[in-house]
């Protein structure tokens, strides 16, 4: 059954194009303002010196230096861990560290999730559909979901700010420190480390996975209650524990197998010309992979989820037409 929604749901992402290239899109436009930003602050910075035309050649460490010392803001973000798989591990390691972000990050943060509220409901949909829905009912099915998928969201944040907020602390401050008070070999603090680890990420994980299948069990079933869809999923995930696991290990696989690539080769810090501009390219390719594999997750478990408790094309909202034919106001009586 794991292999089986892992094949159907790549196919339901393949019969797609139009939602991959939308939700590439969306990252881009959300990510530009940022770039903007960037681009300002080092232009500011630069002015018309003469060290301007050696950047604008190659890479400056004397200046990168001599920048980063008096950045603030999203400027402070500008260093040589942006590039290639260094970003991937930072991003990681600011994660599990519970790492506070820039303000401004935290404001393009939140205006991707929102971005990604309203569009999930068009692709669950979609996925669900297993046929093409048009723009109009993308957008219908994207538009009804959304208030659904916020209160989700509240739900979900409430449950992220409790993991990062209290039991973090408990994990890595109190336990941890109880744990190595009387430890001397650094392997050993390590491994404890590394444990703690392994129970934060699974309980993100737990949280994670419930509120995939919350939003699948709205979509599909046209829920209208967060905290009805919310038990629905945990009662799918407690009734099919073997499949879910091994259809989120699956695709965090793949996941592992894409880092593992992009690790060996992702490029460094380059120079100017043709070399810059590959890198760029490989870093593109590797945030559409990246979203390619978000919606696979999306697919295959929309597609488990069909297969044991409905059938591969069942939705319980109609389909969204436009424009709705004048015989139906003439049903119901209307002017």
């Amino acid at each position: 059954m794991v292999a089986r929604s892992w094949l159907d749901g790549l196919r339901r992402v393949l019969a797609a194009p139009a939602v991959i290239a939308g939700v590439f899109a969306a990252t881009l436009l959300t990510a530009a303002p940022l770039a903007l930003a960037m681009r300002g602050a080092i232009e500011s910075h630069l002015g018309r010196s003469l060290v301007a035309g050696g950047v604008a050649e190659g890479i400056d460490y004397d200046w990168w230096q001599e920048f980063a010392s008096q950045a603030t803001g999203l400027g402070a973000t500008f260093s040589p861990t942006i590039v290639g798989f260094a970003a991937t591990l930072r991003n990681l390691s600011g994660l599990l560290s519970a790492q506070p972000e820039i303000l401004q990050l935290n404001a393009a943060l939140a205006f991707y999730l929102l971005a990604w509220a309203f569009l999930s409901g068009g692709i669950l949909d979609r996925y669900a559909r297993r046929r093409p829905t048009r723009a109009h009912g993308f957008f219908a099915a994207a538009g009804t979901c959304f208030w659904r998928f916020l209160r989700l969201g509240i739900l979900a944040g409430i449950a992220y700010w409790f993991l990062f907020t209290y039991v973090h602390e408990w994990l890595f401050g109190d336990l941890y420190t109880r744990a190595t008070r009387d430890v001397t070999a650094e392997r050993v603090a390590f491994a404890w480390r590394a444990a703690l680890y392994a129970v934060f990420g699974a309980l993100l994980l737990a949280v994670n996975v419930t509120v995939d299948y919350a939003r699948i069990r709205a979509v599909v079933e046209d829920r209208r209650s967060a905290i009805g869809a919310v038990m629905a999923a945990l009662g799918f995930i407690a009734r099919h524990p073997g499949p879910v696991a091994g259809l989120y290990a699956l695709n965090a696989l793949v996941f592992v197998l894409l880092l593992a690539a992009w690790a060996v080769v992702s490029p460094g810090v380059t120079g100017a010309g043709l070399s810059m501009w590959l890198a760029f390219l490989g870093g593109q390719l590797y945030i559409l992979a990246r979203l390619l594999l978000k919606l696979q997750f999306m697919a295959s478990q929309t597609a488990l989820f069909q297969s044991s408790l409905a059938h591969a094309g069942y939705a319980a909202a109609p389909a969204p037409v436009w424009p709705e034919s004048p015989a139906a106001e003439a049903i119901a009586g209307g002017p």
